[in-house]
């Protein structure tokens, strides 16, 4: 009963004075929703981005100019690196000894691809592919068929559409066989592939699908670089000896000089994930030190409120401790005023940082996510705050002098 009547008691006095209450619980709000938005954005993302890279497929890695996810742009020694081009690719394809494809992935143009008197919004982009694509980045076909390795060689004036394209130019037939044009040029559709998605907010069904030699003849640049190369394993636990031979092919190939660094860069979902993992790590320590020093302001409020409490409730003190009431009574009631204080503002700057958090979500179209481990830390940190920051008001209201209180006016 001793507990309940604290409890009642406690409630009843926030009620009271409902403006201080609510500036106080703000104080509270804003410093758990600074670390709970945080976290719950870096989540989200983490969790989209990890699963994301599954395209890669875990007997997959790339070769690239550049690092494919760099930090304030990388230095300027990776950014004048020489091209990675198809030739260099075609002569690497020719060289590697370890069972492997090597595909690659280049756009070259970006607008709207008609057919007769249908058209697509701008924005689609014409990629120069290989054979070797749809296996290397985890594309289906959904009708017709791929290119082949003589549409390749003999750069044929093939096309793949993806699903946008096609509900968009053939709502009520079949794409296979029908000639549309991009850029003026004609191309014969053979295939369309299954839908992917979008990938960080691009998506990747506004996707034409041409073989590269057919975009080099039209768009020349033969020299340009390549900047999607994929190795696909057909052994996956010969992945590490292929990397180390890629590298050293690339590296006769592109002409490094002994004791020179690479000019390239080898990735797979492992590296990616651990440069992506120090950047969210940056990002959470960075939303938590906010929230700590939110939360310190808060618990600083805390407790210069309760104290004023205990001021102005001194007779009531007094009173209670008159009819009865012993040291622990009071020391209780004034906790439990702190500790609701600390876990109300606590529960609604949760909810609200998780509902903001997952406004990420929202945006990019993914699955949303909540930090349990987080939550479940917010609310053991506002219990030590109600405990800290209230425990010297409800001690000193606990050792008031009965007569002194009955005399304060």
């Amino acid at each position: 009963m001793a507990f309940l009547e604290a409890l009642r008691m406690a409630l009843g006095s926030m009620r009271a004075n409902k403006l201080r209450t609510a500036l106080t619980l703000l104080g509270m709000i804003i410093g758990v929703f600074a670390i709970i938005v945080s976290v719950t954005a870096v989540k989200v993302i983490d969790v989209y981005f990890k699963d994301s890279l599954q395209f890669l497929g875990s007997s997959t890695f790339s070769v690239t100019r550049q690092p494919p996810i760099q930090i304030n742009g990388g230095d300027a020694s990776m950014r004048n690196r020489p091209p990675i081009t198809y030739e260099q690719v075609e002569r690497l394809g020719d060289m590697i000894g370890v069972p492997a494809t090597v595909s690659v992935m280049e756009d070259f143009s970006l607008g709207a691809v008609r057919y007769k008197s249908r058209e697509t919004e701008g924005g689609m982009v014409i990629l120069g592919v290989d054979e070797n694509m749809l296996g290397n980045y985890s594309y289906e076909i959904e009708q017709g068929r791929f290119f082949t390795e003589q549409d390749v060689l003999y750069a044929r004036p093939v096309a793949v559409i993806t699903p946008t394209i096609a509900d968009e130019l053939f709502p009520n037939e079949t794409p296979l066989g029908k000639q549309i044009r991009f850029d003026g040029h004609r191309y014969q559709v053979v295939g369309v592939t299954k839908e992917q998605g979008s990938f960080l907010g691009f998506n990747q069904d506004n996707r034409l699908f041409v073989p590269i030699t057919r975009t080099f003849t039209l768009y020349g640049q033969p020299e340009r670089n390549i900047a999607n190369i994929s190795v696909r394993v057909h052994n996956p636990p010969q992945m590490q000896a292929a990397m180390e031979e890629v590298t050293g092919r690339m590296r006769t190939i592109r002409k490094v000089a002994p004791g020179q660094d690479n000019n390239f860069e080898i990735s797979t979902n492992d590296s990616m994930r651990s440069i992506f993992d120090a950047f969210t790590g940056t990002l959470t320590i960075a939303g938590l030190i906010i929230g700590m020093i939110a939360l310190l302001a808060a618990g600083i409020g805390v407790m210069n409120i309760m104290l004023v409490s205990v001021t102005e409730r001194t007779r009531e003190i007094g009173i209670r401790k008159s009819i009865g009431a012993r040291r622990r009574d009071i020391l209780r009631q004034f906790l439990f005023e702190a500790f609701f204080l600390c876990q109300i503002g606590g529960l609604f700057g949760i909810l609200m940082g998780a509902g903001v958090g997952n406004g990420v979500a929202l945006y990019f179209d993914i699955s949303a996510a909540f930090p349990w481990g987080w939550a479940f830390g917010a609310v053991i940190a506002m219990t030590v705050i109600a405990l800290v920051f209230g425990g010297y008001p409800a001690f000193k209201a606990a050792r008031l002098d009965p007569i002194e209180s009955l005399r304060y006016e």
